[in-house]
C-alpha cells in the first residue's frame, strides 16, 4: 500500500485487501465483488468464484523489495488464494532505471545456497527499461520494481508475495522486513524462463491497437487513441486504464470523459464502443483459460 517510497493505486479490484466501488451508473456505491457476486450477467456468467484480474499503478521511489509469486496449486494449498501471474507496462522510467527480472541459478540447491549466502549480486537478473516497455512475469518469477519506475500492473487477483531480498533495510524501530526464504526457494522457477512476447500492432487511422500477451489468465493491449478508436468486444469484459491523455468513451449513445487515470470496466453484453480523443490505454479481458 501507499508510503513514501512507493505509490500503489488498486486502479480495478475485487481483492477483499482494496476492493473497488462503482463510481457511477445503477451500481454506483457498490463494490466490485458485490457485483462478481449478484450481478453475474454484467460478466457472462462466469465460473471463477472470485473476480480473477487486478488492475494496479505503481510509482517506486527506490528500490522495491525482491520478491517471487506461487502459481494457483501453491497459492490455494498454502494462502487460499489464487496465485499470481503478473504483467508491466512502464509508464515511465527515470535514465538509467533497472528492474530485476530472473535469476542466475541453475538448480534449486544453487538458488538456495546463493540466497543462503546473500550473493544477491551473482543470483539478480537485473535489466535496464524505458518508457513504453512492457514484460510478462509468470508465477515463479524472481522480479522487482527499481527506484523511479511507474507501471502499470496487470496481474491474477492474489495479495500473496513471497519476498526473498530487502536490501538489508530497517524500519523504523530498526527491525529487518520479514523475508520468505523457502518459501520462494519452493515456487520459483529452475532455471529461469524468461517469456517470448509476440506484440503486434494494427493501425486504424492514426490510432492503433497494440497485442502485447494473450494467456491463459488474461489479454493485455495498449490502445493508442489518435482521434477515434473503434473497438469490439473480445471477451465477456474489458478492463481500461488511461495512461495518458485524455479521451471519450462512446458507448451505447452515451459519451463519458477519461482523463489520464480513469479506470472502467466494459460489461457483458456491449459489442462494440469506441474512443475519442488523444490517450493512451492500457486494456485488458479474461483469458481463455479452460
Amino acid at each position: 500500500m501507499p508510503s513514501e517510497k512507493i505509490g500503489e493505486d488498486w486502479a480495478i479490484s475485487a481483492h477483499p485487501h482494496g476492493v473497488s466501488v462503482i463510481e457511477n451508473g445503477p451500481f454506483k456505491g457498490q463494490t466490485l465483488a458485490e457485483l462478481w457476486r449478484d450481478h453475474q450477467e454484467l460478466f457472462g456468467h462466469q465460473k471463477e468464484a472470485v473476480f480473477p484480474l487486478l488492475i494496479k499503478i505503481l510509482d517506486a521511489e527506490d528500490d522495491l523489495s525482491v520478491q517471487v509469486h506461487p502459481d494457483d496449486a501453491y497459492g490455494q494449498a498454502h494462502e487460499g488464494e489464487l496465485g499470481k501471474t503478473e504483467c508491466w507496462y512502464i509508464i515511465d522510467a527515470e535514465p538509467g532505471a533497472e528492474i530485476v527480472y530472473g535469476h542466475h541459478a541453475k538448480t534449486r540447491e544453487e538458488l538456495a545456497e546463493m540466497i543462503e549466502a546473500g550473493r544477491w549480486d551473482d543470483l539478480l537478473t537485473r535489466v535496464p527499461v524505458k518508457k513504453g516497455d512492457f514484460y510478462y512475469v509468470p508465477s515463479g518469477t524472481i522480479h522487482a520494481i527499481g527506484k523511479g519506475i511507474m507501471i502499470l500492473e496487470t496481474q491474477q487477483s492474489s495479495d500473496t508475495t513471497y519476498r526473498v531480498y530487502d536490501y538489508d533495510r530497517k524500519d523504523d524501530q530498526g527491525n529487518l522486513r520479514e523475508l520468505h526464504i523457502q518459501q520462494s526457494i519452493d515456487v520459483t522457477t529452475v532455471p529461469a524462463w524468461t517469456p517470448e512476447l509476440s506484440v503486434s500492432e494494427v493501425k486504424q487511422g492514426a490510432s492503433a491497437i497494440v497485442t502485447y500477451l494473450q494467456t491463459d489468465f488474461f489479454n493485455v493491449y495498449e490502445w493508442q487513441v489518435r482521434g477515434a478508436l473503434e473497438l469490439k468486444a473480445g471477451a465477456p469484459y474489458t478492463l481500461m486504464t488511461v495512461i495518458n491523455g485524455f479521451g471519450k468513451l462512446v458507448v451505447a449513445g452515451k459519451s463519458y470523459d477519461m482523463p489520464k487515470g480513469t479506470s472502467c470496466i466494459i460489461p457483458n453484453g456491449i459489442a462494440s464502443w469506441r474512443i475519442e480523443g488523444d490517450c493512451d490505454i492500457i486494456a485488458s479481458e479474461p483469458g481463455t483459460k479452460e
